[in-house]
Parts: structure tokens; sequence; C-alpha cells
């Protein structure tokens, strides 16, 4: 079908020539081998049975093969890493080895060290709009920190909410991007249900989980999407609306597999230096790595989405952390999000190596939320001026689900999700 680029690409080359290896992680089916397979001199693919027994026998004998050597889904033999180490401490080069990982090591013990200074990781994500083709990328997060546009009118017409509604239940898994769209909803279906299954492999690292407790935990986590509940609050809910008892470890220990699964991801508070003892709250927001999960998980469908415009905010929020996610990475940022004891937040707070950042709300659309979105920023930026050492925002965002593009009286830009880009 062809190969699409991914914004990652540019990442992985240069860790490949400062890295004797390179570990991707990310969700199954995110495009990780096939990406990974425009590296390669040489591979092999833990993917059968007889492949797994081998390398678990004899995983010294998988690191055979020209640089850059490919080791896929090498967690399903975990002393491969530990062989690794003990390759690159003797015999070190840049881009010797690349991993894929979709998940965490069946055996945790079995890795024996953090891989530091030998190994570095980098996480994928599915497509992001831009990657799939469903942005045009005109507004550029790098162009804005680097030279923000005095002027900018984008009137983007031909989309609609409904686009965007669509975009947040397909998701942007590879096979239903690829899919035509009459089918694509269903192939996000398939792959959401087979999330629960794992091969006979995994079963010592996931020997304890419940497909029924998992999609259940997975439910509570989609009903607080874009939210700071917290671990009781999300366990007070599963009590609830199931009539199976559940304890806080319990629900931990699932919370923990779906991480190590790449199916949930939390964002984690910004902390300004403070000059003042303002009190920053640090609970994470809890988000999911791609949103279609969490639609598939309360099937909800576009429909669903555009007659519960409130909910639809949720779930925008959480489709569009994941955009700016994609994008920040590319330019060496983390997203998280911002909320003092005062009430004061701000859904995304784009942070780079250098120091710089931006702050981003993310609505919907529609004239006062745009507007108290707006508020929100200055508020923010005004702030952090009087009480806080970080230097002013570089610049700030309304992020919206459709609509035009242009930049406020007040300097604050409107810019809708595809229309976003790296």
């Amino acid at each position: 079908m062809g190969y699409y680029p991914r914004l990652i690409e540019k990442l992985l080359s240069r860790k490949l020539k400062s890295s004797g290896a390179v570990l991707l992680t990310g969700p199954k089916f995110c495009g990780k081998t096939t990406t990974c397979m425009q590296y390669q001199k040489s591979y092999v693919k833990l993917n059968t049975k007889q492949m797994i027994e081998l390398a678990r026998l004899d995983p010294k004998a998988m690191l055979s093969g020209e640089s850059p050597h490919l080791i896929d889904d090498w967690q399903k033999a975990p002393d491969i890493w530990n062989q690794i180490k003990e390759d690159l401490d003797e015999h070190y080069e840049f881009a010797k080895y690349l991993l894929t990982g979709s998940s965490a090591p069946v055996d945790k013990t079995a890795v024996n060290h953090s891989g530091a200074g030998r190994i570095t990781s980098l996480k994928m994500y599915p497509f992001s709009l831009l990657e799939s083709g469903e942005s045009s990328g005109a507004v550029s997060l790098q162009k804005l920190f680097d030279e923000p546009p005095a002027t900018l009118t984008q009137l983007n017409e031909n989309y609609r909410l409904s686009d965007t509604a669509y975009f947040v239940c397909r998701g942007g898994w590879p096979i239903s991007v690829l899919a035509a769209k009459e089918v694509a909803l269903d192939v996000t279906k398939n792959y959401y249900g087979g999330l629960f299954y794992f091969e006979d492999q995994e079963n010592e690292r996931f020997r304890n989980t419940k497909p029924d407790i998992m999609r259940m935990v997975l439910r509570s986590y989609a009903r607080n999407i874009s939210s700071e509940a917290s671990v009781q609050t999300m366990l007070d809910d599963v009590r609830q609306s199931n009539e199976r008892t559940m304890d806080r470890k319990t629900f931990e220990n699932y919370v923990e597999a779906l991480k190590d699964l790449f199916i949930i991801e939390d964002m984690p508070a910004w902390s300004p230096s403070f000059r003042s003892k303002t009190a920053i709250r640090s609970t994470p927001v809890r988000h999911f790595v791609d949103t279609s999960i969490a639609c598939a998980a309360l099937q909800l469908s576009p429909d669903d989405l555009m007659a519960d415009l409130k909910s639809f905010g949720l779930f925008f929020e959480d489709f569009a952390v994941r955009e700016l996610r994609i994008y920040a990475q590319s330019s060496d940022g983390e997203v998280r999000h911002y909320r003092d004891s005062t009430g004061l937040e701000c859904d995304a707070v784009i942070h780079r190596a250098d120091g710089q950042w931006a702050a981003i709300e993310i609505k919907i659309g529609g004239d006062q939320l745009i507007e108290a979105g707006a508020h929100n920023l200055k508020l923010l930026a005004k702030k952090l001026e009087q009480k806080s050492d970080e230097r002013p925002p570089a610049f700030m965002m309304v992020l919206t689900a459709s609509g035009p593009a242009y930049v406020r009286e007040d300097g604050v830009y409107v810019v809708p999700i595809n229309l976003l880009g790296c």
C-alpha cells in the first residue's frame, strides 16, 4: 500500500548516529516495525513460537547480522537486552542495533540494567493527521516557536466538526487510515478487540490479567478522559457500574498493565519556577495513546459525539493532546498540563529543551469557548510574569476542532486541528 513517512524518522536517524542501540516503543500496530525496516540492514522477528523459544534458549544468536540489526519485539526474549549491553561494552559502535517493543518485557526481572549510555529509547504514536495527510500543516509549531507570524488567515471552509468526530473515533492506526472510509471505523473496532488477546508467549507477563476486567478498567478511564480523576474516583466508578468488586491494588495492577501495553498515557503536571508560594497541583490528567481506544471502550460513534458536544469536548482534548505530543516530540519538546491551587489551569503546555514554552487551551470551538480559552491563557501569562522566573510564552494558542485559523487582537492564535503541524 506504500510507505507513509513518519515524523519520528528524523529523531530515529539522529539517535542512531549517537547511540549503540535504539529502542522504538509504542502500541501494537502503530507502525514501529514498518518504520524500522526502512533503516535496518539485517533483521530478526520474534513473531513465531519457534523463534521466541530459540531466542530464549540462545539470545546471543539473535544479535548476528549487519548493522543496523533490527530485533523486532525483543521483549519476548528479554535476555536479549542484557546480551546487547554486554556486546556494546566489548565492541561499541553507533547504530549497531535497532529494537522494537509493543509492551514491557515479559519478565521485567530478566533485564539486569537500564541500558544507560548504550541503549536509548523513543516512543512512537499512531499516525497524526499530518502524517496521514489529513492536516495541511499550514500552522507549524516549530515556526510558532521560532518566528510567530504577525498575521494568519485560513478560512478552512471545507472542513467540518463532523470530520474531527470521525478522526477521533477512527484513530491513527495505519490499518484504519489505509482502509476505505466506509469500513475504517470497523477496522478500528477490530483492533480494539485484539488488544485483549495475548499470545502464549506473552501470558507470563499478563498471566493475572483477565480481558473482561481489563475492559472494565479501560471503560472507567474512558469515562474520566481528559480529567484529573483520582485512582479512588475511577475505582468507585468501576464499583458502581459493575457487579464485580475490585480492590485498589487490583485496579492499579491493571492500570500498570495498560501502561505497559502503551494504551493509556497520563499527562504529568508542569511546574514553573515560582517566586511565590503558589501550590501547583501534581495530579496527572488521564489520557490515551489514541482516543479511538476510549471511543471503542464506550462504543461511541462520530454521531454520538456530535449529539453530546460537552463529552465531545473531552474526547477532542484527548485527541488534540495526541497530536501535540507527536508534533512536540519532533522539536525536543514535551507536553504537560498546568493547574494551581487558585483554580487557574491550562490544558497543554509545550516545554522544549531550550527552555521555551507555549500555552495551549483546547476547545471544541465557538466564540464563547474560544474567548474563555484566550482569557485563561492571558491570566496564566500574566501570573507567571509577575510571580515566576519563567520567560514569557513563545506563543499562546486556542486549538479548536474546526473553523478558521487567525490571530486575535490580543495575540492569541486560534488554530483548527486540521491545519496544525510540526
